[in-house]
C-alpha cells in the first residue's frame, strides 16, 4: 500500500526492535529531545493512532497501510521528509529512497527511541530541543547547502 500511494519510496523496513516498540506500544510520538534526532528529522517522530476494530476484520496488511497514509494524511506529514512512523499497539515502519536507506532509518529510530526514553527516565521534564538547534542539525546534513557528513 505504501508502495502504491508514495512513489518516491523504495524500500520499507518494519521491525518489532524493543525501544521502538515500546514507544510505538505506549501510543507516544517521540520528542525531539537531542541532536541525533534532529539529524534526520525536524519533527517528533510520529505514532499513529492504534486500529480500529472494522480496520482489524479487514485485510489487516493493506489497512496497516492505510493506517500510516491517513495519519499522514491527517497531520500533514510529507513522507519524504519524515521517513519513519510508530503504528500505536503494533511496532515501527520506515522506509527510505532505498532498501538500504530504509534499514538505516530504521537503526536510527531504534537509537533515538532509545536515548528519547533514557532521557525521560533521567529528566521527566525534560525540554524538547530547541527550533534553533533543529534546524541547524537538519541542514547541515539535508538542507541545500549541507556540508556535514556524508551519505
Amino acid at each position: 500500500m505504501l508502495y502504491k500511494h508514495w512513489t518516491e519510496v523504495g524500500g520499507i523496513t518494519h521491525t518489532h526492535s524493543t525501544y521502538a516498540t515500546a514507544w510505538a506500544q505506549s501510543q507516544r510520538d517521540i520528542p525531539i529531545f537531542g541532536t541525533t534526532h534532529a539529524d534526520h528529522l525536524t519533527t517528533d517522530i510520529p505514532c499513529a493512532s492504534p486500529m480500529d476494530d472494522q480496520m482489524i476484520m479487514g485485510n489487516y496488511e493493506y489497512e496497516t497501510g492505510f493506517q500510516i497514509i491517513n495519519h499522514f494524511d491527517e497531520h500533514k506529514l510529507d513522507y519524504k521528509e519524515v521517513e519513519m512512523v510508530l503504528v500505536g499497539n503494533h511496532a515501527p515502519f520506515t522506509w527510505g529512497k532505498t532498501g538500504a536507506k530504509s534499514v538505516y532509518n530504521s537503526a536510527v529510530l531504534e537509537t533515538v527511541a532509545q536515548m528519547a526514553l533514557l532521557t525521560e527516565q533521567i529528566n521527566a521534564k525534560a525540554p524538547r530541543l530547541k527550533d534553533a538547534l533543529i534546524k541547524k542539525h537538519y541542514e547541515r546534513k539535508h538542507g541545500g547547502a549541507s556540508y556535514y557528513g556524508q551519505e
